[in-house]
């Protein structure tokens, strides 16, 4: 924990991209690859450390940001899709002395670049921040589920655009 917390919510959201893709070679350093599958395996994992003698106040404090985690992840396999979709069929060049070993390293280029395009587009933490602004860091006396309403109730989730906080 960082200086002066009381108590942590921790949420990992993961993913991992992988690319499959046809190859048709043009000589024996030169391929043409065609993207055939994006396969996206995705997990929130959320770890909520309190002190034993944590009020309930604060152990709802934490309970707000994993409801607000766990709204985000509802739209995660949409996004995910959505970006996966924009590759598929998607066709390259590939050259080298290796041919396979090229052709292996741009498909899991390609799967990092969907995996850094997920993580920009699944971004509560516009959310998680408004929600520590309206609670104080949990520390003012304001209810942890009115504060989570309030701040899902202002989220903008879609898979077709990031996901967004205004500003009040």
């Amino acid at each position: 924990m960082a200086p002066g917390e009381l108590a942590v919510c921790d949420s990992n959201f993961l993913s991992v991209a992988n690319v499959t893709g046809n190859s048709r070679q043009n000589d024996a350093t030169d391929a043409l690859v065609t993207v055939t599958q994006v396969k996206v395996t995705l997990q929130l994992n959320i770890t909520i450390w309190v002190p034993n003698d944590a009020t309930q106040h604060i152990i709802e404090h934490e309970q707000g940001h994993r409801e607000i985690s766990e709204f985000y992840y509802q739209t995660a396999d949409k996004i995910a899709q959505q970006i996966a979709a924009k590759y598929l069929g998607r066709q390259f060049q590939v050259s080298g002395a290796d041919l396979n070993s090229a052709i292996d390293k741009a498909l899991q280029q390609m799967g990092a670049e969907i995996t850094q395009e997920y993580d920009k587009e699944l971004n509560p933490e516009p959310a998680q921040e408004r929600y520590e602004t309206l609670t104080n860091h949990g520390s003012n006396d304001v209810d942890a589920k009115d504060a989570v309403s309030q701040v899902l109730n202002n989220a903008t989730v879609s898979p077709n655009a990031p996901a967004t906080i205004p500003k009040n």
